[in-house]
């Protein structure tokens, strides 16, 4: 049984990211963990330092009069978790949970689901927002983000560059999910260069095709950030695996990687793991 955390704020309850939870419990039971940050006062934002630029800002947080919201949307995950017969947990001290509580909490769990669109959906100052920026920099567990409407995968999209956090995406998606590493998988490598080969290419189909039992090695020759996802859009019913969240400075990374697309225009679920 694995430990998965799911993360709301305020009243932002992500059906997508439940309905992923629920067809993990359906293959494998889970213990599935509700994480409920409080809302952000959005109407602070225009006058708290930093608000609405880069950098590493954090809005103050909504007082307890919507405390009524948050208590609704335990309630609707607790009905939701019975219902599909999940085992569960809720934290109960929300006025206290933070991001740096969050982070505490997947040190000590398997995933961390979130939904791409629904984590604090009322900032709207850009996607993906920069509480779900700052909240995928710095989790410990690999973490999953999930769009609001998805088809649940029946292919892997393993995205390789030769990078040692590549690898590791690869072997954590197949640890924790062997009974999806059994579906279609294409190990992608795709860079602005003009390397021909795979890097590694011997090393890397030793390992994943240990995993990966239907495993096809594709080699793109084009420009990943301009073309990438539009071929990522020809795969139906994909999962992309990504290890591109490295712990320097997450905005610069994002705005050069391909990452920033797919989850900025939510096309398919996204799993992300980085040491």
């Amino acid at each position: 049984m694995k430990k998965v955390i799911i993360a709301f704020d305020g009243n932002h309850f992500s059906k997508g990211a439940f309905a992923f939870a629920e067809r993990l419990n359906e293959s494998q039971k889970i213990l599935l963990v509700g994480a409920f940050l409080p809302q952000v006062n959005f109407a602070s934002l225009t006058n708290y330092p930093g608000g609405g630029m880069d950098g590493p800002w954090l809005a103050p947080v909504v007082e307890s009069n919507d405390t009524a919201l948050m208590e609704q949307c335990m309630a609707t995950f607790t009905e939701a978790c019975n219902k599909s017969h999940i085992e569960f947990r809720v934290h109960e001290d929300f006025h206290d949970f933070s991001l740096a509580e969050l982070k505490k909490e997947s040190r000590f769990a398997d995933l961390l689901i979130f939904g791409s669109e629904a984590f604090y959906e009322n900032i709207g100052i850009r996607e993906p927002n920069i509480y779900l920026q700052e909240a995928l920099h710095d989790i410990e567990c690999p973490a999953l983000v999930v769009p609001e409407n998805f088809d649940f995968p029946n292919n892997n999209i393993l995205a390789y560059d030769g990078s040692e956090s590549s690898v590791f995406a690869i072997k954590q998606f197949a640890y924790l999910f062997p009974e999806l590493a059994s579906n279609n998988t294409i190990l992608v490598f795709a860079k602005s260069n003009e390397v021909d080969e795979l890097p590694d290419q011997d090393y890397i189909e030793e390992l994943a095709a240990r995993h990966y039992s239907n495993l096809t090695l594709e080699r793109l020759r084009l420009n990943p950030v301009k073309f990438f996802d539009s071929w990522l859009l020809e795969n139906q019913k994909a999962i992309l695996i990504s290890g591109a969240f490295g712990r320097s400075d997450l905005s610069r990374l994002l705005r050069k990687s391909f990452l920033f697309e797919m989850l900025k225009d939510h096309r398919m679920p996204v799993f992300i793991a980085h040491k």
